[in-house]
């Protein structure tokens, strides 16, 4: 079949925008990093361009680049290791004793923003095995980071986005006895990766408004530090973590006791100011940090939480600032 070429570069770039969101949580979904998924599709856009007129109109635009952006994620996980969360690093740290020092030669996993999400349709089809919310959950993206990178590729193909076994064999330019197989050892993967429950916490997500509720109430009592109201908040089992500092902490009295030393003891209280957000479909925060004798606030971190019924199962901190230019969010508060 003779070349389609994409004829001018107006018809190029209406093209690409159309699909960059949601190319850009593929990539993310692919990478476990919002970072490192900004650079693959920069880079998928740089393919694509470069190959604009050998496009042949055998598959769709989207199927094209798609196979481009897979292509370009799989070229960047040969050359990385995989992303953590500290609870899969080591045991739970007891909080009465320093922690361990941060490690940023670590890969961690990154949040992912609500506001990006909200541009993409992610209605999941009767096919899909994960559901729109389950497939940004960060216990998935932590469980996927554990399959090779040919098994997650073909994972999120055929369980997220409900590609046929013939479409992801011919996108991977392999055979589908190939990506059955593949599928199939993905899967028990997940089995033995994703947490104890986790195939039913998602179900127990309370309504928007609830979760928003009770994230409100968390900010209040964190920024009254009032450690009473804070605990009252947690489940028994919640866990809490902070990379890129490997040490994370369980259970509600661990939780609390950390709590009560580090972010909420004297010298830090009222240094510290949360500005709700929002990050892989859970009530985020963002962290604001005062030095002292200063009337401004400065970025510090993210924190989300995980919330099951009407308490919070996680608490998991990133304590990047480079995240916030993601976020869409104020470059300073004042006090």
């Amino acid at each position: 079949m003779k070349a389609v070429p994409i004829a001018d570069d107006d018809t190029f770039r209406q093209l690409v925008e159309r699909h960059r969101p949601e190319l850009h949580l593929h990539c993310y979904r692919m990478l476990g990093s919002l970072q490192d998924a900004e650079d693959v599709v920069q880079e998928t856009l740089l393919r694509a361009w470069r190959a604009r007129n050998a496009f042949g109109g055998r598959a769709s635009p989207r199927t094209w680049l798609y196979k481009i952006a897979t292509n370009a994620c799989l070229d960047v996980l040969r050359q990385r290791s995989k992303r953590r969360l500290p609870v899969g690093y080591g045991s739970p740290a007891d909080p009465r004793f320093p922690g361990a020092e941060p490690r940023p030669e670590v890969s961690w996993l990154e949040p992912y923003p609500d506001s990006l999400l909200d541009l993409i349709d992610q209605r999941a089809g009767p096919d899909a095995r994960y559901d729109s919310h389950e497939s940004v959950e960060l216990a998935f993206l932590a469980a996927v980071q554990h399959l090779s990178s040919r098994q997650r590729a073909v994972l999120l193909l055929r369980d997220v986005l409900e590609w046929s076994a013939s479409e992801t064999a011919g996108l991977l330019e392999t055979s589908i006895a190939s990506v059955n197989s593949a599928l199939q050892r993905a899967r028990e993967a997940m089995k033995r990766q994703l947490p104890a429950g986790a195939e039913s916490f998602v179900s127990q997500i309370p309504a928007r408004d609830t979760r928003r509720e009770i994230a409100d109430q968390y900010r209040q009592a964190w920024e009254a530090a009032d450690i009473h109201r804070l605990a009252a908040l947690l489940k028994e089992d919640v866990t809490l973590s902070m990379p890129p500092v490997p040490s994370w902490y369980l259970g509600r009295a661990a939780v609390a006791e950390f709590l009560v030393r580090n972010p909420l003891a004297p010298e830090w209280q009222r240094r510290l100011r949360l500005h709700p957000t929002g990050a892989n479909r859970r009530p985020a925060f963002a962290t604001y940090h005062r030095e002292d004798n200063s009337d401004v606030f400065r970025p510090f971190g993210l924190m989300t939480l995980r919330i099951e019924g009407e308490m919070i199962a996680e608490v998991l901190g990133f304590v990047d600032p480079t995240l916030f230019r993601f976020f869409d969010l104020p470059a300073m508060l004042s006090s």
